[in-house]
């Protein structure tokens, strides 16, 4: 289908057709959320994109403090988080010698109302991190209904606790309307492939005016069979 992307639901019948808006966005998009405060889990595409960082971003609530802690290795693959870059909201950021430390700190961290989330960015697939440990941040969360993200950089995904686990990869960003040559809004590849409460999906997505929206990558006219809607 040029111009737009199809969505496919279980048994391979056509759901939907959603044809892109000028601008290279399509219909409005609700991202699959819980019904509470808990623990997410996101995969990067890989430890050298940080395209998820703007997909969390956007689902974020700024208007209290939000935790963000790093372990070692996360800061020397992949880079201390740039406050400024990072848009308005006060942030606290914490830099763990390792994931034992870090898994301590998310924990305490989520035991504080007064933080509007905590994101905690983990390398590989270290000891510390078990089904015991998530299964404890997500009981955090839950109690003090702040809402918790594991990043896992070159991790594994392995038995886990968290109540929903993403895979998200960068798409080229959405073309600017107003200036062909300059980029525009962001969009990624999201695949939620683990829920409690719903359906696993692949889906293109872009941020724009505070939503989400359906976005097929440019020059692509469609997504592939592998990236439709999967139920």
């Amino acid at each position: 289908m040029a111009g737009g992307l199809s969505l496919v639901a279980g048994g391979g019948s056509r759901a939907a057709e959603i044809h892109q808006l000028p601008s290279g966005l399509g219909e409005c998009w609700r991202l699959p959320v819980p019904p509470s405060p808990t623990l997410s889990e996101l995969f990067a595409a890989s430890p050298r994109d940080a395209g998820w960082a703007g997909f969390l971003l956007a689902q974020a609530d700024r208007t209290k403090p939000l935790l963000w802690v790093q372990d070692r290795m996360a800061i020397i693959e992949s880079g201390r988080i740039y406050p400024p870059g990072l848009g308005s909201g006060e942030l606290i950021h914490v830099e763990a010698r390792d994931a034992k430390l870090g898994l301590w700190a998310m924990e305490e961290g989520l035991r504080c109302s007064g933080l509007s989330g905590v994101i905690g960015e983990l390398w590989g697939d270290p000891s510390a991190l078990d089904f015991t440990a998530t299964r404890r941040l997500a009981v955090a969360a839950e109690r003090s209904r702040v809402p918790c993200w594991l990043v896992r950089l070159a991790g594994t995904a392995n038995l886990s606790g968290a109540r929903m686990r993403w895979r998200v990869a960068s798409m080229p960003s959405i073309a600017n309307p107003f200036d062909p040559r300059a980029s525009g809004s962001p969009a990624w590849e999201a695949e939620l492939f683990r829920a409690r409460g719903h359906q696993p999906g692949r889906w293109g997505v872009a941020h724009e005016a505070g939503a989400f929206h359906l976005a097929a990558a440019p020059g692509r006219g469609t997504l592939g069979e592998s990236e439709r809607l999967r139920a």
